[in-house]
């Protein structure tokens, strides 16, 4: 029997993520069988990722270069780019980072996010919300994502591999419901956590699906796999207790806040109120995750990135460390007119790195700084209580000012 959960996370997945990035890089691919791989004379031409319109033809991952051109002989060959795929992939984590704290990125392709807190507040189902970060994405970015929906991570995980891909819009929603039904009678070696030869293991033991795996005798598994065998079985069941966080895979290093512009903004007026809501984002995330930093980025670009890209990306190291936005903003400021050459800007960002934990900090005789900790913790609360827009600064008010507006926005999105 499955245990009751209580949680809601999605696991999000871009359907041929380096293809799709190079097909909206170069529109002229759109109607191309488009495979990324490995330069021939180097890595022998194994196919990274093969667009819908080539798998088509039966191209697949992995294979090398001369079979997927045997079998479709109008392929386009593009080499891989990986610096832009993570420069996107770390784009689409930021943007998800605007509602919630807790995404991981799993993979440069799939991201795990946990909704348990977010859904109530956005008053649609799991499934309404993943529909919506589906065209979020789209829209910011060209790429089709989908979106496997769990109690849990293993479960979202399973969703998205055998379900939400072969759904027409790309979400499905696997729970205790329906587990029994829709995952037990698949293959064991399909299974999240089970490799070619664990499957065979299985196979010999007479278990052949998840079902057979998760009906098996327990002892048995412990006996002859130890802690993984018990680790397999709660998977078959959809047990997973593992929180998502970016620390499972490696600490956090950076938290930042990107934002697109409604329009281009053009005059230091209204880009200081941005850059400054932004820093104050940057520094309430920072403290709300018990952090603090010494190095302080800000970028900027224009609306036409792709085509007559424009913008900078600059950071510097304070001489202490930091979670105050006031101390964040004033860098930026500097940073921005330093470098900014009066081109219009369309999006902005801020981040602060170099992080480290809260709990030790070195004390200064000069620059006393408890009264403004405690005013900062004070509004924080406040906004955790009454909601974003509960303390705001008077130019957020201002026309350039955008804090108003994303405090009725979740996700970039009306409530």
């Amino acid at each position: 029997m499955v245990a009751q959960h209580s949680r809601t996370v999605f696991l999000i997945d871009m359907q041929s993520f380096f293809t799709s990035i190079e097909k909206v890089e170069n529109s002229s691919l759109d109607d191309q069988p488009v495979v990324v791989a490995g330069d021939p004379k180097i890595r022998s031409g194994v196919i990274l990722a093969a667009c819908p319109l080539a798998k088509k033809w039966g191209v697949q991952t992995a294979e090398a270069l001369w079979e997927a051109e045997s079998k479709c002989p109008y392929l386009v060959v593009v080499k891989p780019r990986m610096q832009l795929y993570l420069d996107v992939s770390v784009s689409i984590a930021a943007s998800l980072e605007s509602f919630t704290d807790e995404v991981e990125p799993y993979s440069i392709d799939e991201i795990f996010v946990e909704m348990t807190n977010i859904l109530p507040g956005l008053g649609r189902t799991a499934e309404e919300a993943a529909e919506m970060i589906i065209t979020k994405i789209y829209r910011e970015t060209g790429v089709v994502a989908r979106v496997g929906i769990g109690p849990n991570k293993v479960m979202a995980k399973m969703a998205c591999d055998h379900f939400s891909k072969k759904q027409p819009g790309g979400v499905f929603h696997l729970h205790e419901n329906n587990l029994q039904e829709k995952l037990w009678p698949l293959s064991v070696g399909s299974m999240f956590g089970v490799g070619m030869r664990m499957a065979r293991h299985f196979q010999d033991m007479g278990i052949r699906t998840i079902g057979q795996l998760a009906r098996a005798n327990l002892t048995d598994l412990r006996k002859r796999w130890g802690v993984n065998g018990e680790l397999l079985f709660r998977t078959a069941h959809g047990r997973d207790e593992s929180p998502v966080t970016i620390d499972t895979h490696i600490r956090r290093k950076a938290i930042g806040h990107h934002m697109t512009l409604p329009r281009d903004y053009r005059s230091w007026d209204e880009i200081k109120v941005v850059l400054l809501e932004l820093s104050e984002e940057v520094a309430r995330r920072v403290r709300a995750n018990h952090y603090l930093g010494t190095t302080v980025t800000v970028s900027a670009r224009g609306h036409d990135f792709f085509d007559r890209p424009s913008g900078f990306h600059r950071q510097v190291k304070l001489y202490d460390f930091t979670n105050d936005g006031n101390v964040i903003y004033e860098t930026v400021k500097k940073l921005f007119l330093t470098h900014w050459n009066r081109d219009p800007v369309r999006s902005l960002g801020v981040s602060l790195d170099g992080l480290t934990t809260d709990e030790e900090r070195q004390l200064s005789l000069f620059y006393p700084e408890r009264d403004r900790e405690m005013l900062n913790h004070t509004v924080d609360d406040l906004k955790n209580k009454y909601g974003s827009a509960a303390v705001l600064r008077a130019s957020s008010l201002t026309a350039g000012g955008q804090a108003l507006l994303r405090a009725q926005k979740l996700g970039g999105h009306y409530k």
